[in-house]
């Protein structure tokens, strides 16, 4: 049930930095996920375990690098 959770709380840090960035809806769900993932591995990994923390993800670092990885992506890949 952990991992459930995990991706839940992922999905929707994706969501947020989709949001904050506007690439949110041309990326898709799936990508919003994977993004949320990695992101919050990113972001805890440079700026740490601080602030809330729900599924194992501590929010804002994990919002901050979703950000970071929707914007790279997007820019890689050229999506408005």
């Amino acid at each position: 049930m952990g991992w459930l959770w995990t991706i839940i709380v992922g999905g929707v840090i994706g969501a947020i930095a989709g949001a904050i960035t506007n690439k949110g809806g041309s990326m898709g769900i799936i990508f919003n996920v994977i993004a949320g993932l990695v992101g919050s591995s990113i972001g805890q990994a440079i700026l740490g375990n601080w602030g809330p923390v729900i599924g194992g993800m501590a929010i804002i670092p994990s919002i901050i690098g979703a950000i970071i990885v929707v914007a790279v992506v997007s820019f890689f890949l050229g999506r408005n």
